[in-house]
């Protein structure tokens, strides 16, 4: 289990996994702005143990995706991805014992693309 905290410590959760090993980043209008670095991994391995009433939902586009931050100091904790909504897609930066700078194969999620929006 990781412990997990946004940059005021209003919003805290616990994410159930066992080896983070597999990081991402996604290309897509918001995400290219957040630059942030994700994980991923299903709904029910990620509790939010901390400040749930300080989460903000900001949605966009098709408005499936439903995207996280603290009302507080205004980091992205996670997102539910339209792609799969039974997943939660999280802020690794948010993990105080992962060093995202030392983090050398990051996966490009093509979200610029989404299969999802048919041009």
């Amino acid at each position: 289990m990781k412990k997990f905290k946004c940059h005021c410590g209003s919003i805290e959760a616990e994410i159930i996994i066992e080896n983070l090993n597999k990081f991402l980043r996604c290309n897509c209008s918001l995400c290219r702005r957040k630059g942030a670095i994700m994980s991923i991994v299903k709904n029910q391995e990620f509790k939010i143990t901390k400040g749930k009433d300080k989460l903000v939902l900001y949605q966009f586009h098709s408005k499936v995706a439903k995207h996280y931050f603290c009302s507080i100091c205004g980091v992205y904790t996670h997102h539910n991805p339209r792609s799969n909504p039974a997943m939660t897609g999280f802020n690794v930066g948010c993990v105080d014992e992962i060093d995202n700078f030392n983090l050398k194969e990051i996966k490009i999620n093509d979200g610029l693309n989404h299969p999802l929006d048919k041009k």
